[in-house]
């Protein structure tokens, strides 16, 4: 009898010492088959550093999108997954730089929003690559922030842009900033520096191809421009017949085209277009939000950038302008978007690069 009464407590102790293990995770869970996001480890059980402040629901209005698309309407967000970004946001203002706050960020990409809309270029007659289109996200306000086709569709990162529909902070372990929080759905775009486009209520999307009158001369030989024009607005403000003394870069590089695959495994070098662009071009904080920029070719060829993209990025994944002057064809001037998975965007035979502010 009394081996029997030992025997019971033992296991009264046992049970009560794995209830007191137990792992208590305050976790809220995600829709089922979208990522793993919104979990809120209440006890500092996990070794997620991002997951420590309960998220919040943001408030979202019915988004629309509209214009070279094959069919407008209200987007359907039931059809897609829940993805999450990190965002250290921070403002221009005054010349000087202002750190607004940390956040996680959770809610539907732009990238899967507008697969669910065929691109229809109107333009399409005359220039058939998509990659002079681009995409305007508007709010309530009519503040707007606009975004290369390029930059939704090729990047090596994808879904770095969000409409937010929830916000958790990061909060550090020792100061315990508690930074603000919207109450409203936000455009949130992952890889920008100065989060300037980052806007607030966005309710539609505009998708455009860029209305610029180029003769197109498909199958030009040799591909060749030995200059290349910098316009400003309307203005030409540069010519140039060599890569400017700037610091040159070395990037290894895997250069992949949708059509054809692989180009090649090459180093290459160059300077960062961005730094051509910043001694013509104050940059300022509405060009963050509403510049392009377009690079053409001699033969009608022609990509379109946003200024954030090329200027603003957090990433370091730049774009490469490049000279060679023994190239006879497809020379002597190319860009290569390292930020870019194909290579479609990747101008040679350069004549042209345009730039709009406040488009």
């Amino acid at each position: 009898m009394m081996k029997r009464i030992l025997f019971m407590v033992l296991i009264a102790i046992i049970a009560v010492s794995c209830t007191h293990n137990e792992k208590k995770v305050d976790i809220k869970q995600g829709k089922q088959g979208s990522d793993s996001v919104s979990a809120y480890d209440s006890l500092g059980k996990t070794n997620d550093s991002f997951d420590n402040d309960p998220a919040k629901q943001l408030k979202l209005n019915d988004l629309y999108v509209c214009g070279e698309v094959e069919d407008s309407g209200i987007v359907d967000l039931s059809k897609l997954q829940i993805r999450s970004k990190l965002v250290k946001e921070t403002l221009l203002k005054d010349g000087d730089t202002v750190f607004i706050g940390a956040y996680r960020y959770d809610g539907y990409s732009l990238h899967d929003i507008l697969n669910l809309y065929l691109l229809k270029k109107k333009n399409s007659s005359v220039f058939k690559p998509i990659v002079d289109a681009y995409v305007e996200v508007e709010n309530d306000k009519g503040e707007k922030a606009v975004f290369s086709w390029g930059e939704i569709f090729y990047p090596n990162d994808r879904h770095e842009i969000l409409i937010a529909q929830s916000v958790m902070r990061i909060v550090p372990v020792k100061s315990k900033d508690m930074w603000p929080l919207p109450d409203q759905s936000k455009l949130v775009v992952a890889n920008d520096l100065l989060t300037h486009r980052n806007i607030s209520n966005p309710v539609k999307i505009t998708v455009k191809s860029f209305d610029i009158q180029l003769p197109v001369k498909k199958g030009l030989k040799p591909l060749y421009s030995d200059n290349v024009n910098l316009h400003v607005e309307d203005k030409i403000v540069d010519n140039i017949k060599s890569l400017p003394p700037l610091n040159e870069e070395k990037v290894n590089t895997i250069f992949y085209g949708r059509g054809r695959g692989i180009h090649s495994t090459d180093v290459q070098k160059g300077i960062y277009l961005k730094n051509y662009l910043k001694q013509f071009i104050s940059i300022k904080e509405s060009d963050l939000q509403h510049s392009l920029v377009i690079v053409a070719a001699a033969d009608g060829y022609r990509a379109v950038f946003s200024l954030s993209e090329i200027c603003n990025r957090n990433d370091q994944s730049e774009v490469l302008f490049k000279c060679d002057h023994r190239l006879t064809d497809n020379g002597v001037f190319r860009i290569m978007p390292l930020c870019d998975f194909f290579s479609d965007r990747a101008v040679k035979g350069i004549s042209d690069i345009y730039y709009f502010s406040n488009y």
